[in-house]
Order: C-alpha cells, then sequence, then structure tokens
C-alpha cells in the first residue's frame, strides 16, 4: 500500500540526507536514482531498515562549505524508497516518493560516511494533504510554452502521455523532469503551493525557450 502520512507527527524526526545538485524531488512525485557510492550504498541500506525514509536537498555553491561537506540550501524533500533492486554489480536502483518539503533545523554528526539532519516540517504542512490541491492552470498555454522550450532544447517527447496527465501531476512530473538549472530547480522547489509552482514553471519555460544571441528566432 503507499505510504500516505497524515500529519507532521508521523514524519522521522531525524533523517539521512543525498546532497544531489540539479535532482528535484517534489510532494507526491518519484524521482529514480542509480546508487553506487559506497557512503550512499550505505545509506539507503540503513534507510530501508528503518522506515524508507531520506531527504533530497542540493548544494548551495553560493556559501562557504562546513565540516561536513558543501554547505546545502535550506529546503529538501522527505522521500520515501518506494521500490529498490540490487544489480549484479552492487548498485541500488531507487524509486524515491516525496513526502513533504522540509527547513534544514540542524545539521547532526555524520554516520559511515553520509550526512544526517534534524528537519522541520512544519512550514510545509500542507504538503500532507490528501488529495493533494490541483493548480490553477492554462493548461493550453503551459503546452505551448512546453513545446517551444523543447523544441529549443531539442528534447522529443511523448505528447500523448503528456497530454493524458492530470494538471498536478503534470506540473510536478515537468518541474521534475525538465533540464533547469540547480538554481531554478530551487525555486520550483520553494514555490509556496501548485499554483505558485505552475506560474514558477511557466515564467522559466518561457525564459529558458527565448532564442540565445545570433539564434534563428523564426518559428521552426
Amino acid at each position: 500500500m503507499p505510504f500516505h502520512p497524515r500529519d507532521l507527527g508521523a514524519l522521522p524526526a531525524e533523517i539521512a540526507i543525498f546532497p544531489l545538485p540539479g535532482a528535484l524531488l517534489l510532494p507526491g512525485g518519484r524521482l529514480p536514482l542509480n546508487i553506487f557510492e559506497p557512503r550512499y550504498l550505505a545509506m539507503m541500506e540503513a534507510s530501508l531498515s528503518s522506515g524508507r525514509c531520506l531527504g533530497m536537498i542540493q548544494p548551495d555553491p553560493q556559501a562557504p562549505p562546513g565540516p561536513t561537506g558543501p554547505a546545502l540550501y535550506r529546503v529538501g524533500c522527505l522521500g520515501r524508497i518506494s521500490s529498490f533492486a540490487e544489480t549484479e554489480d552492487g548498485r541500488l536502483l531507487i524509486s524515491l516518493t516525496g513526502l513533504a518539503r522540509f527547513h534544514v533545523a540542524e545539521e547532526l554528526p555524520m554516520r559511515d560516511g553520509y550526512r544526517r539532519i534534524r528537519p522541520d516540517y512544519a512550514p510545509f504542512a500542507a504538503d500532507l494533504a490528501r488529495p493533494a490541491p490541483s493548480p490553477v492552470l492554462d493548461r493550453t498555454t503551459m503546452l505551448g510554452l512546453l513545446r517551444a522550450y523543447f523544441r529549443a532544447k531539442g528534447i522529443d517527447a511523448n505528447w500523448e502521455a503528456i497530454e493524458g496527465m492530470e494538471d498536478g501531476p503534470l506540473v510536478a512530473t515537468l518541474a521534475m523532469v525538465c533540464p533547469f538549472e540547480p538554481v531554478e530547480k530551487q525555486a520550483l522547489l520553494e514555490a509556496a503551493d501548485p499554483t505558485a509552482l505552475a506560474e514558477t514553471l511557466a515564467a522559466m519555460l518561457r525564459m529558458d525557450s527565448l532564442p540565445g544571441p545570433g539564434q534563428d528566432m523564426r518559428p521552426s
């Protein structure tokens, strides 16, 4: 059965974190991970034996590193390992399902080479709402921006699948899979609610699909 915590008290008070630039996990989204470093294999094995939860967070390149490694953005997302498989060469193939965002309240001592924190979920209690609220979305405009963005980036897409998605999963999936810069990914993560997420996503699609200097501005 899917794991759907209903209140903040059901979420872990201490979590391991996986600092990964450019990786965005949103509540309700699914993030595939290919784990091979020994410290992160140890982290995944510990998580699998104690509730299956861990935090995804991005390093902050604008801040100086600390004693445990690169500085971190202050907001990440708690995920639960919803599926996993071990390969013959010892890697773990993980699917992580987003539960709720958090602020980093405190960093804890490292364990087996991986970093740990005490998260504060309180600012993001609405992430636990079920069913998740849908964004206010101009779907025609969003799909038009997406087509222009994919065209500018040379990305092929399964448009039948995209057009068949409901608004909430569509926005979350696009935010997670589009190859935005890490700072843009962080802005998407920190959007206040699903409608703000949709608006931020639309702005990024519009900006990133603009032609660069010397590029042909004629429609293809």
